[in-house]
Parts: structure tokens; C-alpha cells; sequence
């Protein structure tokens, strides 16, 4: 199993330590997420501090951006990666998009799947020299002059991720991406009952398999030296458990264990803006459907349990202080869980 972090991507005069240092322990990725802070400048700052360890956004917001400004950047980090790039897209959800972002909300998984297609039309002109010809319902792209063509990059073309959670994004990410990054707001039972037939039906359709596509998290893990420090990363994993629950569209994960009511009763918390008092709502059992807990020692055991035969990237955050042996022997064990994903195949 794969092991990744993320960077501190509120200050980027750490990004690059922490980088080196995730490198250095044996990591074999790090991220950098979208959530206050923008998800592709952390990264440039990794890139120029390692050599080895792969580079993710996890995720970036998709529709706000226009595909071609997006391969602008992947393929800057691409090229100072030397190929340990990886693009991690997501649609995030209606309201997000039309009330954030001011963008329109059509069709997000055809849409999405369209906008991966049409990112690798883009890179093949620019790899292969191919004549930009992308004609889509949602996205078109036909013109590339030499003046705005980057130089090839002798590379394979980037891999490109893409958060999933319901049936159809789920079928539209085994078709069409590298990588298929799942939500946190997930259960063993989803993933075993939901998450993997579809992909493996989707998979199989579009001639693809497990062993080149990467499945990454689908779960929470909270973790630390002591029971005092996992019990405290617990509680903010269960905040986190009842505002993605408080989301209609993430219910289906809640419909499967009996839990609508509590889901209904979450978005409607808030719609009030009761955040402070959702947390509550999430009793341990519930809790324990999405997090594996546990100290550093019996970490691999858990996450083995939890996640074993289901994904292949786990992510860890380790607390401040931890000793360094305590890391590397922590990621050596996950490392040895067994996966399917392989490797990518390039394009």
C-alpha cells in the first residue's frame, strides 16, 4: 500500500522542508489540498525540494478553471518534477460551484469526463505535435500556434486523478482517469458494496484494471503516540464526519447503514448554522464507521483491516515531534499491506 501526506500549504516557506522531509521518510506522495489555500503553488515549491516522491492535488476544483489554463500548470509541474506530477481534479458540488465559484452547474460527471478527455488532447499536441481538435458537448479546443505551444517533455503524458463518490462519477473516473480519489465520507461497506463493483465493471469495459489505476483513501484515519492524541484527532475527524454528512449529495453512504434520519437532520443543522453543535450528533459507533484509530504502533493493523483489498493510497499526517524512526518504521509497515495498483500506464 501507498503512503501520502500533505503539505502545509498555508505556509509555503515550509512546503519545501516538508517535502524533502516526507521524501526522506519514506512517503510516496504528497499533497496539497484545495480548501482556503490555492492547490497548485505548494506544490512548485515541492517539486524544486525532492527528486523521488510523487506530487498531488488533492483535489483541484475543476469547472472555475478553464481546461487549458489547467495544463498550463500541470505541465510546468510536470516538467520541474521531472514527471512525479500528478493532477488530482473534482467537481465539488452544486451549490459550491454556483454560489462560490459563480460557475454553472451542468451535468458534473459527464462534464468532468469530457474536460480529462479534452486536458489529454492538450498535452498529446503538446508532447506529439498532434493538431488540437477537442469537440465536445461541454468543451472545445481547436486552436494551439506555435507561440503558445510549450516544448515536448520527452515525458509520459501526466497522470490525471479525479475525486468520486456517487455511481456516476465513480463509472466517468474508471473510464477516463489515472487515479480514482475517493472521498473521506466513506465506509468499508461502501467501498466493498458501491465503490468497487462499479469500478471494477467500468474498468473492465473501457480495457483497463486495478493494476494501472490507483484507488486513494475512501475513510478517515486518526492516529498519534498515545491514546490521549488519537482520541483528539478522533473528535475532529467526528466534525468532519457530520458536515460532509450534513451534504444531500454525499447521503447515499449514510442511506446504506440505516442512517437517513441523521443525515436529513444534519443538512438541516446547517441550513440554521448550527456547525458548532453537528459534531454531537455523530455518536462513536457511527464514528467508527469511517475512521480507522489507532496509535502509531497498531496503525497498520487497522488501516489493513479498514482499507486492506479496497485502495491502494493511504494518508497520513503525523503529529508534530514524532521521532523520525517512529515515521519510517510506521510507513515501512502500511508500505508491505498488499495493493492492487501497479503503476501508471501513461498515455
Amino acid at each position: 500500500m501507498r503512503v501520502s501526506m500533505s503539505l502545509p500549504s498555508h505556509d509555503w516557506s515550509l512546503c519545501g522542508p516538508a517535502a524533502r522531509q516526507a521524501e526522506d521518510d519514506g512517503f510516496d506522495s504528497v499533497q496539497s489540498n484545495e480548501l482556503k489555500y490555492d492547490p497548485f503553488a505548494p506544490l512548485a515549491f515541492a517539486a524544486l525540494a525532492t527528486e523521488r516522491v510523487q506530487l498531488v492535488t488533492s483535489v483541484a476544483i475543476a469547472f472555475p478553471r478553464s481546461p487549458m489554463i489547467v495544463a498550463n500548470q500541470t505541465w510546468d509541474l510536470h516538467k520541474h518534477t521531472k514527471g512525479r506530477f500528478v493532477l488530482g481534479l473534482g467537481s465539488q458540488v452544486k451549490a459550491h460551484n454556483e454560489r462560490r465559484f459563480s460557475t454553472p452547474w451542468i451535468a458534473p460527471a459527464a462534464r468532468l469526463g469530457e474536460y480529462v478527455e479534452s486536458l489529454r488532447a492538450i498535452f498529446r499536441c503538446w508532447e506529439y505535435g498532434e493538431k488540437l481538435s477537442y469537440k465536445g458537448k461541454y468543451y472545445n479546443f481547436s486552436l494551439m500556434t506555435p507561440e503558445f505551444s510549450p516544448p515536448a517533455q520527452g515525458l509520459p503524458l501526466p497522470p490525471v486523478a479525479m475525486a468520486a463518490v456517487g455511481p456516476l462519477m465513480l463509472k466517468t473516473a474508471a473510464r477516463v482517469s489515472d487515479s480514482v480519489r475517493l472521498h473521506s465520507f466513506a465506509t468499508r461497506q461502501y467501498l466493498e458494496d458501491v465503490v468497487r463493483p462499479l469500478l471494477a465493471q467500468e474498468l473492465a469495459a473501457a480495457g483497463k484494471s486495478f493494476a494501472q489505476c490507483e484507488i486513494t483513501g475512501g475513510g478517515f484515519i486518526a492516529t498519534g503516540p498515545d491514546a490521549a492524541t488519537v482520541a483528539a484527532a478522533a473528535e475532529k475527524v467526528r466534525y468532519r464526519v457530520a458536515f460532509y454528512g450534513s451534504t444531500p449529495a454525499y447521503r447515499p453512504v449514510f442511506d446504506m447503514h440505516g442512517l437517513s434520519d441523521l443525515g436529513i437532520k444534519l443538512t438541516e443543522m446547517s441550513k440554521q448554522g448550527a456547525w458548532d453543535r453537528m459534531a454531537a450528533e455523530i455518536s462513536d459507533d457511527v464514528l467508527d464507521l469511517f475512521v480507522a484509530r489507532a496509535t502509531y504502533e497498531g496503525l497498520p493493523e487497522v488501516i489493513a483491516k479498514r482499507y486492506g483489498g479496497l485502495v491502494d493510497t493511504v494518508s497520513i499526517d503525523f503529529a508534530p515531534g514524532t521521532e523520525t524512526a517512529t515515521r519510517r518504521r510506521t510507513i515501512e509497515a502500511i508500505q508491505k499491506i498488499p495493493c492492487a495498483f501497479q503503476g501508471f500506464a501513461g498515455h
